[in-house]
Formats: C-alpha cells, structure tokens, sequence
C-alpha cells in the first residue's frame, strides 16, 4: 500500500506543478531574451530575476536566433502562432455546423418539394 500510496502523492505533486506552470507569451519570451543581448545583467541575473531555468532561456534564445536566421536567409513562410491555429480551428468549426444546417434545410425543402408531386 505504501508504494500506491507514494505513487499516488508524487502523480498529485506532479499534476500540480503541471496545471501552475507560468506560460509566457511570445512577446514575454522576446523581452528576456532582448534583455539578455543588451548584456546589462547575466544571463543567471536574469533567469533568477524572471524565475527560469538557464536551459529554458537557452532554449528561447536558440529559437529567437534561429528564428531571426531563417527570416534573413529569406524563408519568409511564417508559421501560425497557437492563437492563430486556435482561431483558424473555431472559424472551422463553424463552417462545418454552417454547412451541415445548410444540408438539413435542403433536405427538408426537397423532401417538402417531393411531396407536393
């Protein structure tokens, strides 16, 4: 029992570091790593002050450099953020329910219009 309870707890510590993980915006992550390249403090400095980890700056700064690459070597295909994927997929949604609504009426009216023959 000890062991299903231990699993139990650390799977509920875990659940909870999961759902109280700060989620930065893209705008946030640009700002620490902008603040990184003025070199004003280090990059330690830094991660204390915003409250990461240097691997996840690290991590923001190779995807903001990388990012930066690909734009000046001329690959100007950008890639939906998340919002936009989340707006893209609810606009989708409701074409869908349009035209399935669109279906029903056109059934009904033809059936309607079949019974009048």
């Amino acid at each position: 029992m000890e062991t299903k309870s231990k699993q139990t707890s650390e799977n509920f510590i875990k659940e909870v570091r999961r759902k109280t993980r700060r989620v930065f915006s893209s705008e946030q992550k640009i700002a620490i790593v902008m603040e990184a390249l003025r070199a004003e403090t280090s990059v330690a400095e830094l991660c204390r002050k915003h409250s990461i980890f240097e691997a996840q700056f690290y991590k923001w700064n190779k995807e903001f450099l990388e990012a930066g690459k690909k734009r000046l070597s001329g690959d100007t295909v950008r890639e939906a953020t998340s919002d936009e994927v989340a707006e893209l997929r609810k606009e989708n949604q409701k074409l869908k329910e349009t035209v399935a609504d669109l279906v029903l009426r056109y059934d009904i009216v033809k059936k309607s219009l079949n019974m009048l023959d």
